[in-house]
């Protein structure tokens, strides 16, 4: 009979500590998830004062779109929370819209290598980001429901393993409608 306790606490031990691995598996790869967003969010930052520099060259009497670039800017690498940080973006995101429709108007600009080679990096950065926002979202949503479900719960809750918050563009739908500019 001490035999089987022995045999049933020491299965219950390697659980523990397979399940707390697992936890610790999933949280970090989590934060290497959010790493390649960071990565690709700030390559999106150091592309956008080329982009705007570039345009003022040929549109120098279109302040307000430039200002609003820089702003949105400001306010995206400023950003703390999550969802500080997906408003942000999508606000980024709407005064680039902005930009490239100015852009849309001066035939020689859009027309211009570096512009064009600009645009083209800008929006590979904006599926990379895309892609890397899916990637931490999925293995966000692995370590929720990790937590959530039993048996996981009990380990979560003696280690303390919290909840991690999904990183989400704000108003999406709203973000992918053209932007409407008048001149």
């Amino acid at each position: 009979m001490t035999t089987a306790i022995i045999i049933v606490l020491f299965l219950i031990l390697l659980w523990g500590i397979f399940s707390y691995n697992g936890f610790i598996s999933l949280i970090n790869r989590a934060k290497e998830a959010w790493a390649d967003i960071d990565v690709q969010l700030k390559r999106r930052y150091d592309l956008i004062p080329n982009l705007v520099n570039t345009v003022k060259a040929y549109a120098a009497h279109e302040k307000t779109a430039f200002e609003s670039v820089t702003r949105a800017r400001s306010a995206a690498m400023g950003a703390g929370s999550l969802e500080e940080k997906g408003e942000a973006e999508n606000m980024l995101s709407g005064a680039l819209k902005s930009l490239f429709a100015v852009a849309e108007a001066y035939p020689y600009l859009k027309a211009n290598q570096n512009f064009l080679g600009l645009q083209n990096e800008l929006t590979d950065t904006e599926n990379k980001v895309q892609a890397a926002r899916r990637f931490y979202n999925g293995n966000v949503r692995d370590l929720n429901i990790r937590i959530s479900s039993f048996p996981g719960n009990i380990i979560a809750n003696a280690f303390k393993f919290s909840k991690m918050e999904f990183f989400n563009l704000g108003d999406e739908e709203a973000a992918k409608n053209p932007v409407e500019v008048k001149f």
